[in-house]
């Protein structure tokens, strides 16, 4: 009984996810009763990017620091392995609870970078946090090497990274933190505004309580969020999606599902889709201007054939 109760479960995930269309390589999503909305190559190990700025965050708040205390960024800092850019220059010098911020808000690798660099025991010490807290999460298949994400020896699973995400939101700072959309620091002596990584964050009709984005050409685009929709909670993990707007597309049609929304499903992110029709229109307008202007220039012609020109009198 119970091994036919487990099929019926198994099929009708399974069916959920030929309804909906995923561009993500592997998903998992479930709501806080642990039960499984929709599943796809869960158990599959890939690298999984940013993602891994979660559990940084995670470590460097139980190990209690001082959150105020101040952090310079430094050349060790900086990433000189894919050679990634970052909007925080070497010298600039924030509270740790704002380099945090902006590991997690935008993804920035030297903030993630600088916070195992200060951390106790330096980059060592950070990495044996990281291996307790896989283990106290029961991460089985999770392996994590540095801070940033950066590199492809950071790798997980669909299934472990629901645990990550669901120990995460239970710092309230972690929420916050992830589902600021934007910020303005001082760095330098200058104001300098940061934006969340994940445009879902702030936009209309999404009530989310977790956010975390990822991308390495290894990894692919990876998306990590906590959402309430149709007063039930959910996690989704997407990983390895073919671009952004599929990431985005993916975690659309996720919510839809939850919602039982029987709206078309999106196969292009809306920003994509809004981009495209409006450099239609914008071809089509100039086009019709063209043709008008050639018209006019037609008629002008024929005009200049019939009337002698004229000169004005110096």
């Amino acid at each position: 009984m119970i091994k036919k109760i487990a099929a019926a479960v198994l099929l009708s995930v399974s069916a959920a996810a030929l309804a909906v269309p995923l561009g993500s390589q592997s998903v998992l999503v479930v709501d806080d009763a642990g039960k499984i909305i929709l599943e796809k190559n869960a158990d599959t190990v890939v690298p999984i990017a940013s993602l891994t700025k979660l559990m940084t965050a995670m470590v460097v708040l139980d190990s209690r620091l001082d959150m105020n205390e101040q952090i310079s960024i430094d050349q060790d800092d900086v990433d000189t392995f894919k050679h990634s850019t970052s909007r925080v220059p070497v010298g600039a010098t924030l509270s740790r609870a704002d380099v945090l911020h902006l590991a997690l808000m935008s993804s920035d690798n030297r903030a993630a970078a600088s916070l195992a660099r200060t951390f106790p025991g330096g980059p060592a010490g950070f990495k044996a946090a990281v291996n307790a807290k896989i283990r106290s999460l029961g991460m089985k298949n999770t392996s994590i090497a540095e801070p940033t994400g950066l590199s492809p020896s950071n790798i997980s699973t669909a299934e472990d990274l629901v645990k990550m995400a669901a120990a995460a939101a239970r710092y309230p700072t972690i929420a916050s933190m992830t589902t600021d959309k934007s910020d303005i620091m001082r760095i330098k002596g200058r104001e300098v505004e940061y934006h969340n990584t994940n445009r879902l964050v702030g936009a209309k009709g999404w009530d989310i309580g977790l956010s975390k984005t990822g991308y390495t050409e290894e990894a692919g685009r990876c998306l990590i969020m906590r959402i309430k929709a149709a007063g039930r909670n959910a996690t989704m993990v997407l990983l390895n999606a073919g671009g952004s707007s599929a990431r985005i597309a993916d975690a659309m049609n996720i919510r839809r599902l939850i919602t039982g929304n029987d709206a078309p499903r999106v196969s292009t992110a809306p920003r994509v889709m809004k981009a495209a029709a409006k450099s239609r229109n914008v071809a089509a307008k100039s086009n019709g201007r063209k043709k008008a202007a050639d018209k006019s220039s037609g008629r002008k012609k024929a005009v200049d054939k019939k009337k002698p020109s004229r000169r004005r009198a110096s």
